[in-house]
Parts: C-alpha cells; structure tokens; sequence
C-alpha cells in the first residue's frame, strides 16, 4: 500500500432529489421521491433527507414508501437532466485531479496524493455548492475503503478525515457488515462463527477462517486492520465479473455448494458496487467429474453454463445470490458430482448513466 497516497470519495447528498428541489422551489424543505410511482410496480430511485426521516430507503417499493411517508411528493425521473448535472460534478472534478475513479453518477474516489488533501476537499465541496447549487459529502483518508466509510459518517455536506491513527479507533468496534465483500450471505457466516466486528475477526484464528473463506479471509482481515491497497483506478469498461472454484475433491453435497454460491455472489456485488456498475445477466457454471473426449489427443471434463438475464441490472448481493440459486436449483445432476463451481455476472452497465433507465415508473 502507498504511504503517500490519499484519497478523496465525494458522495453527493440525495442527488437526483436535490436537483429537483433545487430546480423547483415549492419543493424545498418537502419529502421528495424520484422514482416510481405507488399505483404502479415502480421503486424509490433516490429520496430527500426529509422523506428519509420517515424511513424512505433506495430501492424500497413506491407503495410502501407511500406507506411510510402519506405526505409524500413522487417525481418521475429526469435521467437527461441527471446526466448533464452528474458531467458538471465530474468537470470541477478535474480541476483538482486527473485521477478520478467514478462509481457512479453521483460519486467517485480521487486521487490527490501530494496536495493537502483536506483542503482539496473543502475546494471540491465549495465549488459545487457555489456553481450548481448542490451538496456533497466528502470523506479523506490514506486508502479507499476508509475514505468511502468517511464519506458517510456526517451527511449531508459532511466532511470526514480518517488517518491511520483515527482507524485504529474506529475499526475494532465496526460491524464486518461495513467491510467491503461483506453481503448478507458473508455476514451470516461471520456470524455464526461468532464474529460480529473487526475485533472479532482480528482475534478469530487466520487458518480457520481460510478454510471457511478462502482468499477472501486474508483481504477482509486487511480491511480489518485498515489496509487496502486498491488503487484509485480511472474507468475501465469491463465485459464480465466472476469467481469459480476447482475443488480438491468432487463435491455432492447441494447446501454447501448453494452457501458457495451466496458467498459468490457477495464478492461480485461488492465489486460491482466499487466499479459502480450494475448486471443484467446471472450465469452459474458447473464441471461435472466426467471426461469427455474431443478429439484424438484432447479432451476436457464436462461443463455446462446456465444463465438467467434479470427484467433490471443491479448490484445487490441478495438478487444476485437468488437468481444463482435458482438456476442451480433446476440443474439436472444424474448421479453426477461438481469438479468446479463459478458465478459470473455479465451484460454490465455504469449504475449511475444507465441503471436508473431500466426503473419501472
């Protein structure tokens, strides 16, 4: 990891919602919706601060945000719009550096190691609030994980410092949930082994947790301590996103693969999360323990793919792990056992420019 290195995440505050409050004055101060609307199937895009005091949460149902919040201002959304803001937020940007890895529409790490990172950030924040009248906020810190966990601890229009010394405090007593790869399936497993924080997992034996988590143990024991190494990378358009595993011993046992299947499933959101990017197609591969021949000097063990593609792209370790669960599910195995078993999204689009296209309204 770079000892010189420092990073900046910007994350704007509600962002489709604030510009629309921004952009129409009657709704300033009002719990705002963009999304679906409640007589409709649709979902909440994002929600203004005050709809999020009822409980109003991204990705909730419309209709059960109707629920929460009666008072409620449903606004369809403008992507054309967003779009453009979103190009702005990325031009003041660059005025402070050239690497810039976004996530999403609304957010994106920064490299600005040999600047006084604090002060680039407090220029960053001013310059949007001053020329598009919007709020972000900011986290600082010597890595990405930690400036993205900042980056959420005051807002909105917060600004958070984390230095190694701050992290060493903070990070005993965080939940593994806010570690990165940490989805639902993952969390359950740390859980059950009685792991809850970062303390827990710093003090759980490191061989063991191999076993149950493979390399995976190592980066979240990293994460742990308050070590990434990941580099701010600018955007680099990717086909796919997998894991697999090839097994030292064929495997029958149908509930460990499924739970190796959730895990898979964590690791990929997280990573489509942390590229910003959202997924279309699901596709679970198997490799029986049979031989087949293909030819006089060649040969390979059967495999076959299955896919599903999803009505919506997204991110989200849950849909992920159920739609490869499903498709496992109505695998035929006749009397066969696995060799290897992988996950792999595809069909991926930028969450922030094309995710939000595909919300029903």
């Amino acid at each position: 990891m770079r000892k010189d290195l420092w990073v900046i995440h910007l994350d704007m505050d509600a962002f489709f919602a604030s510009i629309e409050q921004r952009d129409n004055p009657h709704l300033r101060g009002k719990p705002v919706i963009v999304g679906g609307f409640p007589n409709s199937r649709g979902v909440v895009s994002t929600c203004s601060y005050e709809a999020r005091r009822f409980g109003v949460r991204s990705a909730m149902p419309s209709r059960e945000a109707l629920r929460r919040c009666p008072q409620a201002i449903f606004i369809r959304p403008n992507h054309a719009k967003y779009a453009e803001v979103g190009r702005q937020v990325r031009a003041i940007m660059r005025r402070f550096t050239d690497v810039i890895e976004p996530l999403s529409i609304d957010e994106a790490f920064l490299d600005v190691s040999g600047q006084d990172a604090v002060h680039v950030a407090r220029e960053l924040k001013a310059a949007i609030k001053a020329e598009l009248q919007l709020t972000g906020s900011a986290g600082v810190s010597y890595c990405k994980f930690l400036a993205k966990l900042a980056s959420d601890m005051q807002k909105p229009d917060g600004l958070t410092v984390i230095t190694w010394e701050r992290a060493q405090q903070l990070l005993p007593t965080l939940p593994v949930r806010r570690l990165w790869g940490v989805g639902p399936a993952t969390e359950q497993a740390l859980n059950a082994l009685g792991i809850f924080t970062c303390r827990d997992l710093l003090a759980y034996d490191l061989e063991t947790l191999r076993k149950h988590f493979g390399k995976r143990a190592d980066e979240l024991v990293e994460l742990a301590r308050g070590i990434d190494p990941s580099p701010v990378v600018p955007y680099r358009e990717a086909k796919s996103i997998g894991e697999e595993n090839t097994f030292p011993v064929d495997q029958t046992d149908r509930a460990y693969l499924m739970e190796l299947l959730e895990r898979y499933a964590d690791n990929l959101a997280a990573e489509l999360q942390r590229q910003g990017l959202a997924a279309r197609t699901v596709t679970v591969k198997i490799k029986w323990n049979v031989f087949v021949e293909r030819g006089p000097k060649e040969g390979d063990f059967l495999q076959i793919p299955r896919s599903q593609t999803l009505p919506m792209p997204t991110s989200d370790a849950r849909t992920i792990g159920r739609v490869a669960r499903e498709i496992f599910s109505r695998v035929e195995w006749e009397g066969r056992k696995v060799r290897l078993l992988g996950l792999s999204v595809h069909n991926l689009v930028k969450k922030g420019e094309l995710f939000q296209a595909y919300l029903p309204l």
